[in-house]
């Protein structure tokens, strides 16, 4: 596909508009460490909700929702769904103690509540999550979909993005960051919107005129997001719903609750009381996806389906790339002119996400590493290792996004990555403030076995090491020595993380009470009582964030009841 000059140029508006905006909202010649990385503790609810949506948003979710509305139906909206319910965790159980603990990073947590070893580790976590999923293969993944959506070759892609989000980024901090981000959410959902809207719309050019003839025309359980254990082939469901119970919160909880990238804008509320509630808000944003993201993957699907349109069958098989579904529809839906601001939203989840992860690994490498170095640095010296570290950052993840043809499915990819990783931090941060027995020597224990038995799991599971023992039994489609349900264990990716957890909170509760308990006044200043003490204290307006988190409790309640 050959691009017009016209979405050439809504697509250059935009670039050169927002890294103005961006600079403009926030560079100062003279800024200080608690205004570059943490926009000088000024953010309000609605900034703090939108920018943590935002940096969740790159193209591979844009994408990846659709291909997996396509192939497995609205049963992927559970992702965005139980993001909610970590928010709430965020908001009500760690917020408290993040905000008024006043840390500028979540490692800096960790040594409050246990050791500088915590702190260490947890650095390295952030940065390398940060640069091999939330840059890196977000930006390959984002040079894909343009060269296949408006014909640009990957590297102009990867060079260009990469440029103009790093501008701001460096020379703006977390405020031009996160005021970016408002104006890119809005951008977001409308372009979303526009493609649902248009979808619905195409639907009766190929014979469907009403939800019943809708239904018909998808697979069963298309529509449906509580899938049985087990499915039709006597198999475990790769998306049942113990497993989207049970597995789900393992990543979601370190993905929102304890990753820089994301509660670093909680962090720079003006207050508490903002903190929880944009967290919360940030929950409802959550919802949308399922019927702007996930949807039209589904309606994509139909249209497919009828001759509407043709996708591209995966490398080597009759098997359709689902990947393509997006870029797919914009091409068969969205008019010249349109394509352009198209274009502008998917450029806009890609720098959102950059740009937050970007800004975080300034903060991480400045604060947790350098500042720990050299106590003795200065603010303004601070800032310029700051300035430096996310352009290195970026140049890294450039180099690195050119490798990302490497992997066969990259969504599945980052998604199995932080499994490494994910059960062991969730451990240490929720027992961490929930449970005031908790020890130094636990926490780390728990850390390095724990992520040695996700790395064994990552490894293991990985095709190529199973077809190494299989040989050509494996089969092309095979999937890996556990996640396989014909000759591997058959286990999928969402149930075997809680069996990972299971151990890491047995280690974690084992060597807790084989070793010294900690100080009992230092840990409660950054531990609950109980763990329903969150829960304490009276009511005093609707705005409460207990009272916002029964309202969207609500909502999520509702849509359930309806899709189920």
């Amino acid at each position: 596909m050959h691009i017009s000059m016209i979405d050439v140029a809504v697509i250059a508006i935009y670039l050169i508009g927002i890294t103005a905006f961006g600079i403009w909202v926030g560079y100062r010649r003279e800024t200080t460490s608690d205004q570059y990385f943490l926009a000088s503790h000024s953010l309000n609810w609605f900034t703090v909700g939108a920018a943590v949506f935002t940096s969740n948003i790159s193209t591979i979710h844009l994408v990846g929702l659709a291909a997996g509305g396509a192939k497995d139906g609205m049963v992927i909206g559970n992702f965005e769904l139980m993001a909610c319910t970590t928010l709430i965790l965020l908001a009500l159980v760690f917020a408290p103690f993040y905000i008024n603990s006043g840390v500028k990073t979540l490692p800096q947590f960790l040594e409050c509540r246990y050791c500088p070893q915590a702190r260490t580790f947890m650095a390295v976590i952030g940065l390398l999550g940060a640069l091999l999923i939330h840059i890196g293969i977000s930006l390959f993944a984002a040079a894909k979909v343009f060269e296949s959506f408006l014909g640009v070759p990957m590297v102009w892609t990867i060079i260009v993005l990469s440029l103009f989000t790093v501008i701001y980024t460096v020379l703006g901090g977390l405020k031009a960051v996160v005021m970016t981000e408002n104006i890119q959410v809005v951008l977001l959902l409308f372009g979303a919107t526009l493609v649902t809207v248009l979808g619905i719309f195409a639907l009766p050019s190929v014979g469907v005129n009403d939800m019943a003839s809708f239904r018909a025309a998808l697979p069963p359980d298309h529509m449906k997001m509580l899938h049985p254990l087990v499915n039709s082939k006597g198999h475990l469901s790769e998306f049942s719903w113990l497993g989207i119970l049970l597995g789900y919160p393992i990543l979601g909880i370190w993905y929102w609750c304890a990753d820089q990238t994301h509660v670093q804008r909680v962090l720079a509320a003006r207050s508490l009381r903002d903190g929880q509630n944009g967290a919360l808000f940030a929950g409802f944003l959550k919802i949308t996806p399922v019927f702007l993201m996930v949807l039209p993957g589904v309606i994509g699907y139909v249209l497919w389906s009828k001759g509407a349109f043709e996708l591209h069958n995966m490398p080597g098989t009759n098997n359709p790339d689902f990947n393509t579904m997006l870029p797919s529809l914009i091409t068969h839906l969205v008019p010249i002119g349109l394509k352009g601001l198209l274009a502008a939203c998917m450029a806009a989840a890609l720098m959102s996400c950059m740009a937050a992860a970007l800004n975080s690994c300034g903060t991480l490498i400045s604060m947790d590493i350098v500042k720990r170095m050299r106590p003795e640095a200065t603010d303004k010296s601070v800032v310029f290792i700051g300035r430096i570290a996310t352009a290195v950052i970026m140049v890294l993840a450039m180099l690195w996004s050119t490798q990302g043809d490497q992997f066969g499915t990259i969504f599945e990819a980052i998604n199995k990555i932080p499994m490494t990783f994910a059960p062991a931090v969730t451990t240490v941060f929720v027992l961490g403030v929930l449970w005031k027995r908790g020890t130094k020597e636990a926490a780390m224990t728990t850390l390095y076995l724990g992520s040695l038995i996700g790395v064994g799991y990552f490894i293991i599971d990985m095709p190529s090491v199973g077809r190494l023992f299989l040989g050509e039994s494996a089969g092309s489609d095979f999937l890996g020595l556990v996640s396989d349900p014909a000759v591997g264990v058959g286990v999928p990716f969402m149930l075997v993380g809680p069996f990972i957890a299971v151990l890491c909170f047995a280690i974690y509760i084992i060597t807790s009470l084989l070793t010294p308990a900690m100080d009992k006044a230092e840990v409660a200043k950054v531990c609950w009582d109980h763990p329903l003490a969150f829960m304490k204290g009276p009511v005093e307006a609707v705005s409460d964030p207990r009272i916002v988190t029964l309202i969207l409790l609500g909502s999520l309640a509702v849509i359930y009841l309806w899709l189920r």
